[in-house]
């Protein structure tokens, strides 16, 4: 297959056949294909967009690294695994916690790309000595905790940042979003932080019609009477133009906050890989390593000039489940189309406008289900809580994670927040692990059931 960029034609080129799927070296008509990556970018806008906006970097330049980031991936698997690379929200709350120890965006970025080393070789390592090395040192219920704490930390950002700049309209694009979530189908369900945000701009665009300007917190985090929607930077923004880009720095502080990460692209990575797998049915084991140390070298590339994080996307994965179209043909067109949006502008500015109220309204629920998406780790896994060895470093890493709890190093180092948390679940669990008795490793229910036992009990 190469480079995995000759593809042989579907069939009439039409429409797969009943059952049948389009493999990822096949394609449909050419027009058809580039409709199918017009829809897949679609599909990733939503999150791909929101997520530089969230971590305080130029959006342009994300979604354009977004396609450089999915060609590269696209070469490096040689076309097996069909699979877009979008901006990771993963590191929103590692953005967050950097700026607030007074960081800039080369801070942040700078600390990003050492996590894209470290993805790089940890998939390079798996590639060596197989899928196993994850999950010996990652079990399940390590990385559910490390993407909940993760997830959850975030909640202060929202509360204090984002909901109060207008609290109205963020309740209502969080009851948008959340329907649009529930009671759409199909594609229509995969784009409801899309929806949710086109409309919050109308209501804040309607709000500044009807109320006039709000007291408020402004993108300068000043209290202010300001605009909900200010779209004055698009007038002024060009057509065509390179977007912004910047180097990154490093700093020690900043990278430890950031490298907890690492464990939750990998668990994403080797999910998604999985699941594309098994809906083409071409067991996919093999090419694990190649796409976590793929994901990790786009990264890399990306931080390098000022983009965020890549990672694979589960939004397209759903777009290929609703199509049964897994041809590479449409990520390549994809692709293009994401670096075409990064070359305008104007469309930055539109983004960059982003009403901090509807920010609010998308976080509450965006946020709780990336920390939610651990709980879900752990139900999958059949992961016993009740065994003290699961329970304790998972109860302590969390709250020190959700919590904010700090760790003073001497005068001028600190651990805390997402980094610390993850240290005491990662450690805690093999070091307790490594002490306990024999007894306790069976994963059996080993605590007083409790009130667990309700499942069992029938009324008298």
């Amino acid at each position: 297959m190469g480079l995995g960029v000759g593809w042989t034609l579907h069939g009439d080129g039409r429409t797969p056949a009943p059952g049948a799927v389009v493999k990822p070296d096949e394609r449909l008509s050419w027009p058809r294909t580039v409709g199918l990556g017009a829809q897949h970018v679609v599909a990733m806008f939503g999150a791909s967009f929101v997520a530089p906006v969230l971590m305080g970097l130029d959006p342009n330049l994300a979604i354009m690294m977004s396609g450089v980031a999915t060609v590269l991936f696209l070469l490096a698997t040689r076309g097996r695994i069909p699979s877009y690379l979008g901006c990771s929200l993963s590191f929103v709350g590692v953005a967050a916690a950097i700026r607030a120890q007074g960081g800039g965006s080369a801070a942040v970025t700078g600390a990003i790309l050492v996590v894209g080393g470290v993805l790089l070789l940890s998939g390079l390592a798996v590639r060596t000595f197989g899928a196993r090395i994850i999950h010996a040192a990652m079990p399940p219920v390590v990385t559910g905790a490390v993407v909940m704490l993760i997830g959850f930390n975030l909640a202060p950002v929202t509360a204090g940042t984002y909901w109060p700049a207008d609290q109205w309209t963020a309740l209502l694009t969080m009851l948008l979003t959340g329907a649009a979530v529930v009671c759409l189908r199909g594609f229509w369900s995969r784009i409801a932080i899309f929806l949710g945000l086109v409309f919050g701009y109308a209501v804040s665009w309607v709000f500044d019609r009807v109320f006039g300007k709000i007291h408020s917190i402004d993108g300068s985090g000043r209290v202010t009477d300001h605009w909900r929607l200010d779209l004055s930077g698009v007038a002024k923004a060009d057509w065509i133009g390179l977007p912004s880009l910047h180097g990154p720095t490093f700093h020690w502080s900043a990278v430890l906050v950031a490298l907890p990460v690492v464990i939750a692209l990998i668990a994403e990575n080797a999910g998604h890989v999985k699941a594309v797998g098994e809906m083409i049915g071409d067991p996919l084991d093999d090419q694990l390593g190649t796409a976590i140390a793929a994901d990790g070298a786009a990264t890399m590339i990306s931080t390098s000039v000022g983009g965020p994080a890549n990672t694979t996307y589960s939004e397209n994965i759903g777009v290929m489940a609703a199509t049964r179209v897994y041809s590479t043909a449409a990520y390549w067109a994809a692709a293009g189309f994401a670096l075409l949006f990064g070359l305008c502008p104007k469309f930055g500015a539109v983004v960059a406008a982003v009403p901090g109220g509807v920010l609010g309204g998308i976080t509450v629920i965006l946020y709780g289900m990336i920390g939610l998406l651990g709980a879900q780790i752990w139900v999958h896994n059949k992961v016993d809580l009740r065994n003290p060895l699961n329970l304790v470093p998972v109860a302590a890493g969390v709250i020190i994670g959700v919590g904010g709890v700090s760790l003073k190093i001497g005068h001028n180092f600190e651990l805390g927040g997402i980094a610390l948390g993850t240290i005491v679940v990662l450690l805690g669990y093999h070091v307790l692990r490594a002490l306990a008795p024999a007894h306790l490793k069976q994963q059996e229910p080993l605590l007083d059931a409790g009130t667990s036992g309700y499942d069992n009990e029938r009324p008298a």
